[in-house]
């Protein structure tokens, strides 16, 4: 838990680019033990570092250094996941920027971004770090790239930058660099950035949209909340008490339910360091904790609500999580909640 992510469809530009190369990637992706089939969810997530090292095995087998380039041939709102729409509808491209900034967690959360006005025109600044795998140099430049691109797309004329900010060494052949951003580029540079004319930054989009940007607010906002949420797991958890009272629910139904393959959902409870067995179990034992506290509940009623079809199942569940019955349980605790009543003073009305 902890470690930093990167959207599917930030992950299907990386695919799309390395295919432009000529490279398999669902053979590059069973290579790395990542689940090739979740780059269709737009909810899934693949972690930092399994991003990390796609990108250096790409650069191995296509023994091109400058690959991540070619996400900017590629490029559309959609690589942004639901930002890319908020960049579409945005007033200008400085507008569309700064929700970029404030959205960027969704697309990846390896990346520090700012944008910020200087004397000289707007810095788009990006740092990318990794988690227990230094990032790659690929992984900014085809950021950058993309970035470019898209500002490119969205005005429908070609935008290009003052100047180019790289902080990966310069390459032996910096053909593909200059070709790509137009632009005077320093590399070994302190950060990732592209620096733009105000004038090119302000010009009204074509494709704004006031209340399309409204609406895609607030869809980034919820998202954002989702995913700070660890949601699949909350999700899985809600989905399992609405199962329950039909009988145990099984991982396929979750899943259906949740509008995933089983496997995508696996893998997502794994991220979140737990799993769908554990989820089950902590799931009843909560509930059981409240069912038992209910004296007009019967242990047959709590047992079907829990999803037991035997009641001798849920009484060694109980014992299993309790260390006791579910009658001594009660017991015990309707004798701990007398004495705590008897303990309570009662009101008295203060004499004047």
């Amino acid at each position: 838990m902890g470690e930093r992510t990167t959207s599917a469809s930030w992950a299907m530009g990386i695919v799309k680019a390395l295919e432009l190369e000529g490279l398999d990637c669902k053979a590059l992706f069973s290579e790395l033990s990542l689940d090739f089939d979740a780059l269709h969810d737009p909810d899934a997530r693949f972690t930092q570092d399994s991003m990390t090292r796609l990108w250096t095995l790409a650069v191995e087998r296509s023994g091109n250094p400058a690959i991540g380039l070619n996400m900017a041939r590629l490029v559309r709102p959609a690589s942004f996941h639901v930002v890319g729409y908020l960049l579409m509808s945005s007033r200008t491209l400085a507008e569309g920027f700064e929700r970029l900034v404030r959205y960027q967690r969704i697309i990846a959360e390896s990346a520090d971004l700012s944008f910020r006005l200087l004397p000289e025109g707007y810095a788009l600044i990006l740092t990318v770090h990794g988690d227990h795998l230094p990032p790659t140099r690929q992984s900014a430049e085809a950021s950058l790239a993309c970035a470019l691109a898209l500002c490119t797309w969205l005005t429908g004329r070609t935008v290009q930058p003052i100047k180019v900010m790289l902080a990966g060494p310069e390459p032996v052949d910096p053909g593909p660099y200059t070709q790509t951003f137009g632009a005077p580029i320093t590399f070994t540079a302190p950060y990732d950035a592209l620096v733009f004319h105000k004038d090119d930054m302000e010009i009204p989009l074509p494709t704004a949209n006031e209340a399309m940007a409204a609406l895609h607010d607030r869809f980034a906002g919820e998202y954002m909340a989702r995913f700070s949420d660890n949601q699949v797991s909350h999700r899985a958890r809600l989905m399992i008490c609405r199962l329950l009272p039909l009988g145990e629910p099984r991982r396929e139904a979750v899943a259906q339910a949740l509008h995933m393959s089983q496997r995508t959902l696996q893998r997502r409870l794994q991220d979140e360091d737990t799993s769908f067995q554990t989820l089950l179990d902590d799931t009843r034992r909560q509930l059981a904790e409240q069912y038992m506290a209910r004296p007009q509940m019967t242990l047959l009623e709590a047992a079907y609500l829990l999803g037991f079809s035997d009641p001798s199942n849920f009484f060694r569940a109980f014992r299993r999580w309790f260390g006791t019955t579910p009658n001594e349980y009660r017991l015990r605790h309707a004798g701990a909640r007398a004495v705590s009543a008897a303990r309570t003073p009662a009101c008295t009305t203060p004499t004047r």
